[in-house]
């Protein structure tokens, strides 16, 4: 005999609220397992195609595990170190950025900016912020790092985790599911299966889509001549998965830079321009209706309210996990919106009976 649903919510939701708190004491403990996980359900596909191709899933697991350690070999050697000089680059020279926009203004607006007026002395002082703080930034996240998230730690625990979670993958589905109340199992796998397919529809397509086109617009940018082209196209390639943001922000960052880089150089600046209206065409009529596709339901403003919500509450793991979650309880609401719809609660007790 089945337990009466009002057992069985509080069962649920007593359960549901142990796992929150062990979260919430956990924190930043739990990051290299959730790094490894996602990277596990990441390259879950390959390791299937792979497996149809004839490898046995030991072996898939090893060619996958090769392949990303090489491509990490190669990026600690030609990417990071740029872009970390970069980086530290553009902070040292923002006071000299700030100074050729004032001198820029005050060339074509003089009654805008007198010597001592209040936008001028605010262009000085945000230089001179953007640089203090900029440094204490960089600085802050080395030791914080090094202290708490103990980079050398993650650097061989992710990997180790990923490869035992990638390599036993079926089987833990298996057990979940060998595991689930019997009542309720076709509703779960029903469930399951939906935001299987809005994960892999938005993480994994998405992250695919950050890839290629922060790859495209670093290099580009760099081809162009654009000084801080890898750190521009990093930071739009970065934040793509809010739609628009990231051409926005790194078309005004690139082209912000090219003002002061390139002006009179007008093919060049447009070249800048261009990059990032061939960026979002691509992006919007190739890479995400192939990569994305239209189904996914996740509105920009629920990403960013997921993101705010998670990371306040359970800091950079908890951003980590806002957008499966959030994809997660997009699937749920959108069951429990069609079962009320099927209820007599919204549809009325004269329609139940005219039926």
């Amino acid at each position: 005999m089945a337990l009466p649903t009002k057992d069985q919510a509080k069962y649920w939701g007593i359960s549901f609220a142990v796992f929150c708190v062990i979260l919430w004491f956990l924190g930043d403990v739990i990051l290299p397992f959730v790094l490894g996980g996602a990277i596990a359900y990441f390259l879950d596909p390959v390791a299937d195609r792979l497996e149809r191709w004839g490898l046995s899933r030991v072996a898939a697991t090893s060619v996958i595990t090769l392949v990303a350690i090489l491509l990490f070999v190669i990026m600690v050697l030609a990417v990071v170190p740029t872009l970390v000089d970069q980086a530290t680059n553009l902070i040292q020279t923002a006071p000299q950025l700030a100074q050729d926009l004032q001198s820029f203004l005050l060339a074509r607006f003089p009654q805008m900016l007198e010597p001592d007026s209040t936008v001028s002395q605010a262009l000085a002082a945000i230089g001179e912020q953007v640089q203090t703080k900029g440094g204490a930034f960089l600085q802050t996240i080395a030791t914080s790092a090094a202290s708490l998230l103990n980079i050398l730690m993650l650097l061989v625990i992710v990997p180790v985790v990923a490869f035992y979670l990638l390599l036993d993958w079926d089987n833990m589905i298996a057990k979940i599911n060998d595991h689930l109340p019997r009542d309720h199992a076709p509703v779960i796998r029903h469930l399951a299966t939906q935001i299987d397919k809005t994960l892999a529809s938005f993480v994994r397509g998405m992250g695919t889509v950050c890839l290629i086109l922060g790859t495209y617009y670093a290099i580009a940018l760099m081809l162009v001549g654009l000084q801080f082209g890898l750190v521009v196209g990093f930071v739009a390639g970065l934040i793509t998965f809010i739609p628009y943001v990231g051409a926005l922000v790194g078309g005004a960052l690139a082209i912000g830079l090219g003002l002061f880089q390139f002006w009179g150089e007008w093919v060049s600046l447009g070249l800048v321009a261009g990059i990032f209206a061939l960026g979002q065409v691509i992006e919007g009529n190739v890479l995400t209706p192939k990569l994305v596709g239209s189904s996914v339901g996740l509105h920009p403003v629920w990403l960013i309210f997921a993101l705010s919500v998670f990371g306040s509450l359970f800091g950079f793991v908890g951003m980590l996990v806002a957008v499966p979650v959030a994809a997660a309880i997009g699937v749920l609401v959108r069951y429990a919106t069609g079962q009320y719809k099927a209820s007599r609660l919204y549809v009325g007790k004269s329609t139940h009976e005219g039926s």
